[in-house]
């Protein structure tokens, strides 16, 4: 997060922080691994190891592509525009931008970190939240892949994307996100300990359902005055993948 930082004083954009979103999950995963040998199974080590470094390396990648010569995140200018220009700023940003979700990346990787200290091979619990896992990039790459070839149509410029995954969900990276993180919190979950660290998936869900995915998204999306935005919303779930409600 401080590389991401200094590269975003130095560019004066500080999008790239979602990139290293990613990045950060990769690398405790990996630290975690190497400071874990000799006490947990060496399975279940690379197993959390592995799927975390899938999820945030594609995560990363996907971002990085997008945000390709973009301007500013209008997200991060209107958080900046809340501290004085100059030095107050770049400070402000350190704190609230890269240092926040630095803890938030150590507190939701908590159980991954758990599951590589556990001893015993991994068991039923963790194998179904590896096939929970598999949903839930199945939803983010998939969900991302074809609001990528969406966008890239001129003419579906401005209109709403309400294809594919986004018919039965207004949202299926972040369901899907939600889905990753259950699931490498039950790869520790077969530990009394793991279920100590419930908290984990559970912020990350709140995050992404009703803190600063969802509901942040959404409201920049009302302001762009997308023609069949309100229909949209009125039949499409706005989280869990559900049937199009039918029109009154």
């Amino acid at each position: 997060m401080l590389a991401a930082f200094a590269v975003g004083v130095r560019t004066g954009r500080h999008r790239g922080v979602d990139v290293a979103w990613g990045l950060a999950f990769t690398a405790v995963a990996l630290t975690g691994y190497g400071l874990s040998a000799g006490y947990g199974d060496g399975g279940r080590r690379a197993l959390a190891t592995v799927l975390v470094a899938v999820w945030g390396l594609r995560l990363a990648a996907h971002l990085w592509w997008r945000a390709r010569g973009l301007p500013e995140d209008t997200r991060y200018a209107r958080m900046l525009a809340k501290a004085p220009a100059g030095p107050a700023r770049t400070r402000y940003a350190l704190r609230i931008v890269y240092l926040l979700q630095a803890a938030l990346v150590w507190f939701v990787a908590l159980p991954v970190l758990a599951a590589q200290y556990l001893p015993d091979p991994p068991g039923a619990t963790a194998w179904a939240g590896t096939a929970l896992w598999a949903v839930g990039l199945f939803f983010e790459a998939v969900g991302d892949a074809q609001l990528a070839r969406f966008k890239a149509d001129p003419a579906h410029r401005g209109r709403v994307m309400d294809r594919g995954l986004w018919r039965y969900t207004r949202h299926p990276n972040y369901f899907g996100d939600a889905c990753v993180w259950w699931g490498l919190f039950l790869l520790a979950a077969d530990h009394p300990i793991g279920w100590a660290l419930v908290g984990s998936p559970l912020l990350m869900t709140w995050l992404l359902a009703f803190g600063s995915g969802k509901p942040m998204l959404e409201r920049h999306l009302a302001t762009t005055d997308r023609p069949g935005w309100s229909e949209y919303l009125a039949r499409t779930s706005p989280f869990l993948p559900l049937p199009p409600r039918r029109a009154r």
